[in-house]
């Protein structure tokens, strides 16, 4: 059975979809493989980022992107929330904006 693959509302996947080619191009093929494999490819795919929550992990000559997604019931997973990363370290406000989305599914 795959997994089906849902945006959080229009704007975040417009967000996304606005990703640079290269990181966007990345970001599709992980997405591909999630629907088929399901979300836990582990590194350098995905990663947990606890609660519940776990990131997409796109990289392109372009730089690095992330989307955090969640799953809902059964093989449903929504991506709530995504950026294009400019420090090492994942920002709070991004991390607490995808946090937000989750619990409001909920």
């Amino acid at each position: 059975m795959s997994w089906m693959i849902t945006f959080f509302n229009q704007k975040v996947e417009a967000e996304a979809l606005a990703f640079p080619a290269g990181i966007l191009a990345n970001l599709l093929h992980i997405i591909e493989m999630i629907e088929d494999f399901g979300p836990a490819l582990g590194k350098p795919h995905t990663a947990p980022m606890g609660g519940g929550l776990f990131e997409i992990r796109a990289k392109g000559k372009e730089g690095i992107g992330r989307a955090f997604f969640c799953t809902v019931k059964g093989q449903e997973i929504v991506i709530l929330h995504s950026f294009v990363k400019k420090t090492q370290r994942t920002p709070r406000k991004e991390l607490d904006k995808a946090r937000r989305r989750m619990k409001e599914l909920d």
